[in-house]
């Protein structure tokens, strides 16, 4: 919150271990953190009054304890079962409960304020998503839209976009 608090040797690390500490729920998810690499900087926000809003969160490396791999939605067909289960069949336990708060502790969903906006890669949609990745794998992707009028138009994927950090959530 504006007050500096000192240096550290290996920032790429710092980074990755608080951003772990979030997605974990040991940092409260309101709390923003902000890499700025031309600054040399590493922001940490808990002030109140910060608009956020939710996003989907992309895995930035291959994590073999949840076995999903780099470049992938942290959600998964598993988790979504389990909210359709638990959706059908509320329950006993409210603390067997996922629901919206267990994505958060999950890491499925994070919220971001603007500061944190400013430094994320965001893609519209799981399937932009796809598209990149397979993009990046060398694979030709056929640009034929076919001659549906109602089809959904996509941008095209910018060559520059080194990697996706979070996935819109559209209702």
């Amino acid at each position: 919150n504006g007050v500096w608090v000192g240096i550290h040797q290996d920032p790429k690390h710092l980074v990755s271990q608080v951003l772990d500490t979030r997605r974990k729920s040991y940092l409260q998810y309101e709390v923003s953190l902000v890499r700025e690499i031309r600054d040399q900087e590493f922001k940490i926000f808990s002030d109140a009054g910060r608009v956020m809003r939710p996003v989907f969160t992309v895995q930035q490396e291959d994590d073999p304890e949840t076995g999903i791999e780099k470049g992938h939605l942290v959600l998964t067909k598993e988790l979504v079962n389990k909210l359709a289960k638990e959706q059908a069949e509320p329950p006993d336990d409210p603390n067997d409960k996922i629901g919206w708060e267990g994505l958060i502790r999950a890491g499925a969903v994070e919220y971001l304020d603007a500061e944190e906006e400013e430094t994320s890669m965001i893609c519209m949609t799981p399937e932009d998503l796809e598209l990149y990745r397979l993009q990046k794998a060398g694979v030709t992707l056929d640009d034929d839209q076919g001659e549906d009028l109602n089809r959904r138009l996509k941008t095209k994927t910018n060559p520059t976009t080194h990697m996706y950090t979070h996935c819109e959530i559209h209702p």
